[in-house]
């Protein structure tokens, strides 16, 4: 095969066929991602390839690549700093240059390709060619923020947004309407963590917008009732949760009101009351997401900012983070008992970074399915994890705890408007996986019966799971 011909990754007719004829047809949910909504409203060109591509000056780039242009010894002026953008990508075009068997490397080509038709390696030396054909481009209307989604046949688009946010953007956009959805997905963190800073002011924000004075935690959790209301007449069926670490400790309601009480007053909460108080507001989310048909995603086992030095000068999300190794089926378990105990398990996906907990999570899950189509998902291979070993590994995982035919397909997870190939990648390798069973006897070849399949995980599944009610 030619480097990312039609048929990369395709190694078989059956694999060939699925994809060509039905994988690659299917819109796109993404249903995970990170984009800014106030961009897409907006819908702004792109100033170069830079902004676009690597930083636009507010840490809104791609930490992949930041990365790898850190393990090539790349000055920080020209990651994250106020370097020359030529010079910036110049240094990006040499870094590639190492980087072949980098999933970073197979996304970078394919964005060249699918946005901009470029079919020329990047390299040191067809840099600059690359830079300012995709300069004149990103320049045009075709190019703008809303335009680059539209190529890659977007279908829903879910941001994460916080629960204080008044969602005036996801407000603007559907008066104005397009052929794609953008909907709100809420994202909770500043209140799952008590112990961090902002979280006083976090709560006071959320008592204004509630319209809750919080005294207990009882106040606390019918403020976020009010708010998953909100976000549910605004379009959101969608959480999503940085647990990061996950633990489970029971404490009593007069226990909670005094957590909530200290964190509140600035005073350190030791680990077990930090334990305590979200095991607690994990479950009554879990009760409140099942009451309004929601799905609720779990991110699982990141371990963040571990470069405190770089942190400090950075901030987070900016390539300072790592994989957690702790255990998760005791307090996943847990978890999902207590709110079965309650009739009150969600709509479910539960991704880890750490793909070592890839079969402890499935077969937990296994224990609390019923009642509705895979209430319980498998989290599609996740940050380090979007390699073809890692996408392949989950989806076998997937296939052998629980059923793939309901496997919810791919997130960019991504801050880039460039990113959307990653939704290709990810069906290419699906149609190999199947392919490769095919041809060892595993299934049956036959594409008829195969298709409906690849249809489903590749979108159907999502758009049904996710953003129905």
């Amino acid at each position: 095969m030619n480097f990312l011909d039609d048929d990369y990754l395709l190694t078989t007719d059956l694999a060939q066929e699925l994809f060509h004829a039905h994988a690659a047809t299917m819109p796109v949910v993404d249903y995970h991602c990170h984009l800014h909504p106030e961009e897409i409203v907006e819908d702004p060109c792109f100033t170069d390839i830079v902004a676009a591509w690597l930083t636009d000056g507010n840490n809104y780039g791609d930490h992949y690549k930041w990365r790898l242009m850190r393990a090539n010894g790349v000055p920080e002026a020209l990651i994250t700093g106020d370097g020359d953008p030529w010079e910036k990508f110049l240094a990006y075009a040499t870094t590639m240059d190492k980087a072949i068997g980098s999933p970073v490397y197979l996304w970078t080509h394919m964005e060249l390709r699918r946005y901009f038709g470029i079919e020329e390696t990047l390299t040191e030396k067809s840099a600059k060619a690359i830079f300012d054909e995709c300069n004149a481009k990103l320049a045009t209307p075709e190019f703008s923020r809303r335009s680059l989604l539209r190529r890659m046949n977007v279908d829903t688009v879910c941001t994460t947004d916080d629960p204080v946010d008044d969602l005036h953007y996801h407000e603007e956009f559907a008066r104005e309407g397009d052929t794609f959805a953008m909907l709100p997905a809420m994202r909770p963190d500043k209140a799952l963590n008590p112990d961090k800073e902002g979280f006083v002011e976090w709560v006071e924000r959320l008592e204004a917008v509630s319209g809750t004075t919080i005294s207990s935690f009882d106040d606390f959790i019918a403020a976020m009732s009010r708010r998953i209301d909100f976000f549910h007449e605004h379009g959101s069926r969608l959480a999503d949760h940085a647990a990061d670490l996950m633990t489970y400790d029971e404490a009593t309601p007069a226990e909670l009101d005094a957590i909530l009480a200290k964190a509140r007053a600035g005073k350190e909460l030791t680990a077990l009351e930090v334990s305590q108080y979200r095991t607690a507001f994990m479950v009554q989310l879990m009760r409140l997401y099942s009451d309004k048909g929601w799905a609720m995603q779990i991110h699982l086992h990141a371990m963040r900012n571990v470069n405190t030095r770089e942190f400090g000068i950075h901030g987070a999300d900016t390539g300072y983070d790592a994989i957690n190794d702790r255990s998760i089926a005791e307090p996943l378990y847990r978890l999902l008992d207590a709110a079965a105990r309650g009739g009150d398990v969600p709509k479910m996906l539960i991704y880890s970074l750490n793909p070592n907990d890839y079969m402890a999570i499935a077969t937990v899950m296994g224990a609390f399915q019923g009642d509705m189509k895979q209430r319980l998902s498998l989290g599609n291979a996740w940050w380090f994890n979007d390699t073809r070993t890692g996408i392949r590994r989950q989806l076998e995982v997937q296939a052998e705890t629980s059923l793939l035919g309901n496997a919810v397909g791919m997130t960019t997870d991504s801050r880039s408007f460039l990113s959307f190939p990653r939704h290709e990648f990810f069906r290419r390798i699906l149609c190999e996986l199947i392919g490769d069973w095919a041809a060892r006897g595993e299934v049956p070849n036959d594409v008829d019966y195969l298709a409906p399949l690849v249809e489903n995980v590749s979108f159907n599944n999502a758009k049904e799971l996710f953003l129905c009610d």
